[in-house]
């Protein structure tokens, strides 16, 4: 990966924000108490598809059909947030747009993609499964492959990145979550370009290590996923653009496990009335981890909300077991 000029990366944030406001950024004094450091959340859950990934699909699809006017649909593998990202996306340019889920994915995340008018299929048992079967229709039925990571991806979600460093220059800290890698490279791309110092952290699911069992070996390794609360963390085999910047970028990669992202979740609830999903509150469960080892070394932290596309009978779960 290619690390863009602060000059693209306001480039690619004015095509975000001809869909898109910026979102806020705030401190939340139960939040403060619990972790014992002034905290900035960054709500990307207050998007319009409710997470941070709509921005790199704003990005990627204005510079495809720049690119490739001829383009007539777009087809792609996901969770959830980034389908919902290119469907909304895909809609602005009269494209259409096809999503290929795992089976068991959330059904509320599915509804909101089929309402932004994207045809969905469920086939695979995991992501990697999912994007396989993509790709494959991609060349079957003639539709553009969008990647999970792409420059164009991360300059788009790099945007939520800059309004945050540039409302809070001095953070010492930000915890990110990684799935396929857009989210951390978007903090990396933005840091670089303002030229600061803020230690960047990983976050990834215990039940979906491969990032942090590549990142202490320092080579790439696949590993099972068994998450069954943070699905946007849900990677088997990590990205090799992403995981150079990583390399090369991030201080540390923690694990979280659902208990500690569920502890998150309702801390999120408690402390801010705000609805986190389990990825979106994955970089909270790694700061309360820091905390609880007495690792918690920064005077500002920064926090990304990054989604709050939970389904109803999964955070009342969440909220009974606390």
């Amino acid at each position: 990966m290619q690390l863009p000029t602060l000059a693209e990366l306001d480039a690619a944030a004015q095509l975000v924000y001809a869909a898109v406001p910026p979102t806020p950024q705030y401190t939340w004094p139960l939040l403060n108490d619990a972790l014992g450091v002034e905290t900035w959340v960054k709500h990307e859950n207050h998007t319009p598809t409710g997470a941070f990934k709509v921005r790199g699909g704003l990005v990627y699809l204005d510079r495809l059909v720049q690119r490739q006017p001829d383009t007539r649909g777009v087809i792609a593998a996901t969770r959830g947030n980034h389908g919902q990202s290119l469907a909304f996306g895909a809609r602005r340019h009269g494209l259409s747009a096809t999503i290929v889920v795992p089976h068991g994915n959330s059904q509320e995340k599915n509804a909101a993609m089929r309402a932004l008018g994207a045809r969905l299929i469920e086939h695979g048992q995991d992501f990697q499964e999912s994007r396989e079967h993509a790709q494959a229709l991609a060349q079957r039925e003639g539709l553009h492959m969008v990647p999970s990571f792409h420059d164009d991806l991360v300059a788009g979600v790099a945007s939520y990145w800059l309004e945050l460093f540039r409302a809070q220059p001095e953070l010492d800290l930000v915890l990110v979550p990684i799935g396929q890698g857009s989210g951390i490279c978007g903090a990396i791309a933005a840091r670089q370009a303002l030229g600061l110092r803020t230690r960047i952290i990983g976050v990834v699911s215990q039940h979906a290590p491969a990032y942090r069992l590549s990142f202490d070996a320092r080579r790439s390794i696949d590993a099972p996923v068994s998450t069954l609360l943070a699905d946007g963390l849900a990677c088997r085999v990590p990205d090799p653009d992403s995981l150079a910047a990583v390399f090369e970028h991030v201080d540390e990669v923690l694990a979280v496990s659902d208990d500690e992202v569920a502890a998150a979740m309702r801390l999120y609830y408690t402390s801010t009335h705000n609805l986190a999903e389990g990825a979106g509150a994955a970089a909270l469960a790694g700061a309360l981890q820091l905390r609880a080892a007495r690792r918690l070394q920064a005077r500002r932290l920064g926090l990304p909300l990054t989604g709050g596309n939970v389904d109803a009978a999964l955070f009342r779960q969440v909220l009974q077991a606390g």
